[in-house]
């Protein structure tokens, strides 16, 4: 129970009931962090103050204080709001909450699907989270999967999960391509948490249903900068961003991988780097550029002298997966697990409520990327996958063979990396336009 707020609200299973309000109110499960951030914030808003003992006048005054925030957007505001309401009315349940909340202050705009799943859809979507947890999903698959379990039980309002099987997923995913005309990505994404709602966390098995109607793939050439465009955008960048871009585009890394890089997965003796734990759950090996080292060097000096500083405040624990913090008691304070792109500052996080640091804020990273893009005059539409696009064809370029380049890019299968291959088929190669010779 904590002591400031008289609820519990510090607890982890105070967190998860509140998510499972969000749940029934249909909120978009990639949302549930940022609605907890927000009541974490009013919690520590009001200090010492019980949550019990709340009046609207305290959300009306940290509502007003968010409102006068320039850099808060109206949208986020209105998260705030909506974040407060669930809290306040539907998990704490303060009586004046549930008595009249819309003239107050507290209430949220009407939320555009006033529907609710089912109490038997709710306990469903809360046994696949458990499952889903217990199986160490990543966050982001977790709220992804728990998303198209939702709009598949709202498809089918008035039947239960065992009333439901394989003729139901062909009709869902059907409707998917033929009415909504989702890309075939879209499409494989809500196949796979349909299956792992039914055979994973139902325990029902599906059998074949690989008849419906998929969605066609479009064939697409990726976004691939010049070596000289490849370096005007590196010049460009200033530390820490310079670095990033670097690994980015010298081993060849997607963001998330370079973002979540720990201090003792950066081999200097071998002169590579390890990715842990990447798309489809896979290790692999990748390259360390030469030009890094030192940069690198600097930046793990950098991140530990910040991890110093924090264990010197009674924090430096840094986020582990469930399973590895268990075989490792110590390691979530140890400087080798450290993230060598910290964030800048403290957080809360979500789950355990603990004060935490972070990796570093991605979508800053693509910000920057875009915006340096643009002001060096690039044409191209470019995101830190364009570097990783560039780094796969410049290897093919050089002759590489593909399947080098494949275990580089953690490809499951060849097919995805031909599509590099495009390269080798350059307009002067055997080929000459006819408006060239008039």
């Amino acid at each position: 129970m904590s002591k400031s707020t008289g609820s519990g609200a510090s607890d982890v299973q105070f967190w998860r009931d509140y998510e499972n309000v969000l749940v029934k109110y249909q909120v978009n499960p990639q949302h549930f962090q940022w609605h907890v951030k927000w009541c974490q914030q009013f919690i520590k808003f009001i200090g010492t103050l019980p949550l019990s003992d709340c009046q609207p006048a305290h959300v009306s005054a940290f509502l007003e204080n968010l409102k006068s925030d320039k850099e808060i957007k109206g949208w986020q505001y209105s998260q705030a709001r909506t974040a407060l309401w669930y809290l306040f009315r539907d998990h704490v349940k303060i009586p004046w909450a549930l008595k009249d909340v819309g003239n107050r202050g507290v209430s949220p705009e009407a939320p555009a699907k006033t529907a609710s799943l089912s109490s038997t859809h709710q306990a469903t979507l809360k046994k696949m989270r458990s499952t889903l947890i217990g199986r160490q999903y990543a966050k982001r698959t977790i709220a992804a999967y728990l998303d198209w379990a939702s709009r598949f039980l709202r498809y089918f309002p008035h039947r239960k999960i065992v009333d439901l099987d394989a003729a139901s997923v062909r009709t869902y995913l059907t409707d998917l391509a033929e009415k909504h005309h989702v890309g075939v990505n879209t499409q494989k994404q809500a196949l796979n948490a349909l299956v792992f709602l039914f055979q994973e966390s139902e325990g029902i098995s599906l059998g074949d249903f690989s008849d419906f109607t998929r969605s066609k793939k479009p064939i697409k050439v990726p976004v691939v900068l010049s070596r000289d465009e490849v370096s005007a955008l590196l010049t460009a960048m200033a530390p820490p961003y310079s670095l990033m871009l670097n690994l980015l585009y010298g081993g060849g890394m997607r963001l998330m991988e370079m973002i979540r890089l720990r201090i003792k997965d950066v081999d200097f003796a071998q002169g590579q780097i390890v990715i842990r734990d990447g798309k489809g759950r896979k290790d692999r090996i990748t390259l360390l550029p030469e030009c890094c080292r030192e940069p690198l060097k600097l930046q793990i000096e950098e991140a530990r002298r910040i991890h110093a500083e924090d264990l010197s405040q009674a924090y430096g624990e840094v986020w582990l997966p469930s399973a590895l913090s268990k075989k490792y008691p110590g390691a979530a304070r140890d400087w080798r697990w450290q993230y060598v792109f910290p964030a800048s500052r403290l957080s809360v996080d979500p789950e355990s409520g603990k004060v935490r640091r972070h990796h570093f804020d991605e979508s800053t990273v693509q910000s920057v990327i875009r915006e340096v893009a643009r002001k060096i005059g690039l044409s191209k539409t470019v995101s830190p996958h364009t570097l990783r696009h560039s780094f796969a064809t410049h290897l093919l370029e050089s002759g590489y063979d593909i399947r080098t380049v494949q275990e580089l890019l953690g490809h499951a299968d060849v097919s995805t990396t031909m599509i590099y291959t495009h390269v080798l088929n350059r307009p002067g190669i055997g080929v000459r336009s006819p408006l060239d010779k008039v």
